[in-house]
């Protein structure tokens, strides 16, 4: 039985004071008994990481604690960068890797993003790895081939029993801050597709790993990607940056 998860990918938003902020109020409007066959994860920016963590521990909520990225690296000379056991020590449980606009604006490559796959793994936080295609991309019907290597490059240097440990996020490019996402059509082909790229690599793990979907989800189409078979979360952006918003995506989505 896979669990429901929610992420939400605050991006470059929010200061440490606003962060704990929303916290809150998504605590007060989100009961926890919705969360005990589900789980909501918070992924702030950097800088607002150790506040969300103590509102989070010393009110005791159900939340739990996500990053946006990580390097590669557990240690080293690379100014402004976080490594995987800095972020174990906050008590984090998730780590984006992989975004879209990672690999976009900072030129992250698949072998990189494998990388970090692994160190995430290693000191034992689960990778939200994310894949995807671009319009042209789409448009020049790669959009299979293009995600068949991002996954298959993006867990290839960690172990075959591992693969069920990461969360595989699909997210079309195409359609992130589009307002207008991918179709259930769009999103359950490509679904299927990531299910048997993981079940080519480790049949074990094609039940067990967690596919989710992200781009321009909201509190109206919530519930009908999570009423799709295969899809078993969301990943989502300028939605979870207003409470009222976020909180109702939130109930739309896991409320039996």
């Amino acid at each position: 039985m896979r669990t429901p998860i929610i992420v939400a990918n605050w991006k470059m938003n929010l200061n440490h004071l606003e962060a704990i902020a929303l916290t809150q109020k998504l605590s007060y409007q989100i009961d926890k008994y919705l969360l005990e066959n589900a789980e909501v994860v918070l992924c702030p920016p950097f800088t607002d990481l150790r506040s969300v963590q103590t509102t989070i521990d010393s009110d005791k909520m159900e939340f739990k604690l996500g990053a946006q990225n990580v390097h590669q690296s557990e240690k080293g000379a690379f100014t402004g960068e976080i490594s995987a056991p800095m972020l174990a020590k906050f008590g984090t449980s998730y780590v984006i890797a992989g975004h879209s606009e990672r690999r976009q604006y900072f030129n992250e490559t698949n072998d990189i993003i494998a990388e970090k796959v692994k160190s995430v793994l290693k000191f034992v936080m689960t990778p939200i790895l994310c894949v995807g295609e671009t319009k042209e991309q789409r448009e020049n019907d790669q959009s299979f081939d293009i995600v068949e290597e991002q996954i298959s490059i993006g867990l290839s240097k960690i172990s075959k029993s591992e693969i069920e440990n990461v969360i595989i996020a699909y997210e079309p490019v195409w359609a992130i801050g589009a307002g207008t996402p991918a179709t259930i059509v769009q999103a359950n082909e490509m679904i299927s597709k990531i299910r048997s790229v993981i079940f080519a690599m480790h049949k074990g793990s094609s039940d067990a790993t967690r596919v989710i979907y992200g781009a321009s989800v909201d509190p109206l189409n919530a519930r009908n990607f999570m009423d799709q078979e295969g899809i078993d979360g969301l990943l989502v952006g300028s939605a979870s940056l207003n409470a009222d918003d976020f909180s109702r995506l939130v109930i739309s989505a896991i409320k039996n």
